[in-house]
């Protein structure tokens, strides 16, 4: 008798770039985003046991994480992640019982604000419905109708949020409008997206220009949303918050962060935001700048999440000739992204290299460099 078949499928997860649009969706802001050609590339098979396996590209486990409301996670990196999905999944959907074994091979760099961290939870969630064809099932679509609503219900996995119907739970811990979730699960290839939140909902694709590439450069120091950056992180979200957790009005003190992040948020979304997707659609360069230049000072002054190196990034890509340039993601640290023409990129990255290096030789180890054009979005490609 033949062994049965044993369905194996691929998957590609790309990160993304949040071009303009810094900290707001959290308080139902917009931004403009792309998602990358930098990604991660996945096989998963079914399995009968109810857990999800990572292995290592030479096939060795590298952990294991039953299915159960209760499981908990380990000091292994990225367990809390994935003791995220599979708690969640467990409590929301208690009669999908197969598990996923799932090979990870990635050049998307980790805890550099391209939200690596997003994309290897809806990797799994992707593979965790299919190896339960959950697609197929009435509950799921009920719950989940659509690319958008995966996105959001992918966002509550990762922060612990409720949705829909489904209560809060531990997940990751900071808050969150499903930004990087929606930028992943919703891209379109050669676009730039325009997405409102809380609800997610796109508003307008901007089509990116052929002759311009999206240059990266990741400083080395590392932008997490776990331990002690969780609390600097939800600082920003908290300043969004007229009253505390409790109930009682803020100090004057704060009251004064309050109305300076609230000043930051309208511009942000009203103004930077729609216009640098006017000036990216028209091929109004210098205004494109000046909106960048601007958010990225707000970042420097009023989010105060900056790193000299993120700060050196984006000034020196402007002074090597990028149309644009600017820190993104969460902050305290991570990458600079700048916009620059096809057929200078080779000059323009050395040179923005070798400035780099040279001001700060002890984050060359760590630090990245590539281009990419707007990717589409996560999907099984096998």
């Amino acid at each position: 008798m033949s062994a049965a078949r044993v369905e194996t499928r691929e998957y590609f997860v790309p990160g993304r770039v949040e071009l303009v649009g810094k900290h707001v969706d959290y308080a139902g802001g917009r931004s403009l985003t792309i998602a990358t050609e930098l990604a991660i590339r996945a096989r998963a098979t079914a399995l009968d046991e109810p857990l999800i396996r990572l292995r290592r590209a030479a096939g060795e486990v590298a952990m294991d994480v039953a299915l159960s409301p209760d499981t908990k996670a380990t000091n292994l990196r990225s367990s809390a992640y994935v003791t995220a999905v599979a708690r969640r999944f467990a409590r929301d959907f208690p009669f999908a019982r197969k598990g996923v074994a799932i090979e990870l091979q990635s050049n998307l760099p980790t805890s550099a604000g391209l939200s690596s961290s997003t994309a290897l939870v809806v990797t799994l969630a992707m593979a965790f419905i299919d190896a339960n064809d959950l697609a197929s099932d009435e509950r799921w679509r009920a719950a989940v109708p659509t690319p958008m609503a995966f996105a959001e219900y992918v966002a509550a996995i990762e922060t612990g949020e409720a949705y829909g119907e489904f209560s809060a739970d531990g997940g990751v811990g900071v808050r969150g409008g499903a930004q990087d979730h929606v930028a992943i699960v919703c891209a379109e290839e050669g676009m730039a997206g325009q997405f409102r939140y809380l609800p997610a909902r796109l508003e307008r694709r901007v089509p990116w220009p052929d002759d311009y590439v999206i240059a990266i450069g990741v400083s080395g120091v590392h932008a997490t949303k776990t331990g002690n950056a969780k609390a600097a992180y939800n600082r920003l979200a908290d300043a969004m918050r007229p009253k505390t957790e409790d109930g009682r009005p803020k100090t004057k003190e704060l009251a004064a962060d309050v109305i300076e992040r609230r000043a930051q948020f309208r511009e942000e979304t009203e103004v930077i935001v729609p216009g640098v997707g006017d000036a990216i659609r028209d091929r109004d360069w210098r205004t494109l700048g000046s909106l960048v230049d601007r958010s990225q000072s707000l970042a420097e002054r009023v989010l105060r999440n900056q790193e000299s190196e993120t700060i050196h990034l984006a000034r020196s890509a402007r002074e090597r000739g990028a149309v644009a340039a600017s820190a993104f993601g969460a902050g305290f640290g991570g990458a600079v992204w700048a916009m620059i023409p096809r057929n200078d990129s080779e000059r323009f990255m050395a040179a923005w290299r070798a400035g780099y290096e040279g001001a700060f030789p002890g984050r060359r180890a760590r630090a990245r460099w590539s281009l990419t054009m707007p990717a589409g979005p996560a999907r099984r490609v096998s």
